[in-house]
């Protein structure tokens, strides 16, 4: 267990002292992120962590998803290319091409996740940036040695935090997070707490109860990989996230109250969060 140390809040003040890149050129400088996920039944949380990247400042977008779903997505998301599953020769041709690969929103099948986990993680190179949610989580408590990038951010739930660690978490959130960034020398963004293998530790703490709404994840999924696409580093990237999506929340609470937002809602408002830090 990593020797304890008090969290940094994320304030705008901090994250201002800690700047994203700026954007220049084309939209190949902000990075292409590729969304590998989505299922027959669960389509949207590949449309909502691809459009959250958009939104965070990635440049170029591409989405792997259920091939009944792929001509629906192409539709509903026309700024991606959009491929079906399984095409696991161009799905290996896009990941060797990404600068981020986010997998695991909506994929429902634990034996189909690894074999996509597989096939993705060993054709992306090892600097590759790799955001992982979801079923992608269980797939990793099964076998760690399906990643091998090190630049990679770890976005589990409660629940996915006990399949990561084999047992229950504790009772504090920043140390699980550690304990987790330490056993997979990943950044992890659990619940607002973030940390870093090196033992850094930072906190969000303007989340409220409406964040936990169905595709809240995906959104948050999405918003990282889309700043690590735009050339910020994990850590960065998660505690920007972790501030984006928390903000873009109190934002909507304004209209819709504290548990009225909707989770497509939420991905409209992060760039605006982004732009007034």
């Amino acid at each position: 267990m990593p020797n304890r140390t008090d969290p940094t809040v994320i304030t705008p003040a901090v994250l201002r002292d800690w700047p994203l890149p700026d954007p220049s050129g084309g939209k190949q400088s902000r990075g292409t992120v590729l969304v590998v996920g989505g299922s027959k039944y669960n389509p949207g949380a590949v449309l909502l962590a691809g459009e959250a990247a958009l939104r965070a400042g990635s440049g170029r977008l591409q989405l792997a998803v259920a091939e009944e779903t792929a001509v629906a997505m192409s539709i509903a998301v026309p700024e991606a290319k959009v491929i079906g599953l399984p095409d696991a020769d161009e799905l290996a041709r896009l990941a060797q091409a990404a600068d981020v690969i986010a997998l695991g929103p909506g994929l429902d099948d634990i034996d189909t996740t690894t074999k996509l986990m597989r096939t993705v993680l060993e054709a992306a190179g090892e600097g590759t940036s790799v955001v992982l949610d979801a079923y992608a989580l269980g797939a990793l408590s099964k076998d760690a040695g399906l990643l091998r990038q090190r630049r990679a951010v770890l976005t589990p739930n409660f629940t996915e935090a006990e399949h990561l660690l084999g047992r229950p978490p504790g009772d504090d959130p920043s140390d699980t997070a550690a304990e987790l960034a330490e056993r997979y020398q990943a950044v992890v963004s659990l619940f607002s707490h973030v940390a870093a293998p090196d033992g850094r530790r930072w906190v969000e703490q303007s989340g409220d109860a409406g964040l936990g709404t169905s595709g809240s994840g995906d959104t948050l999924a999405g918003i990282v990989a889309g700043l690590l696409g735009r050339g910020a580093e994990p850590a960065q990237a998660a505690c920007w996230g972790a501030y984006a999506h928390a903000v873009s929340g109190q934002r909507l609470m304004r209209r819709h109250g504290r548990t009225g937002f909707l989770a497509r809602e939420l991905v409209d408002e992060v760039a605006g969060t982004i732009a007034t830090v």
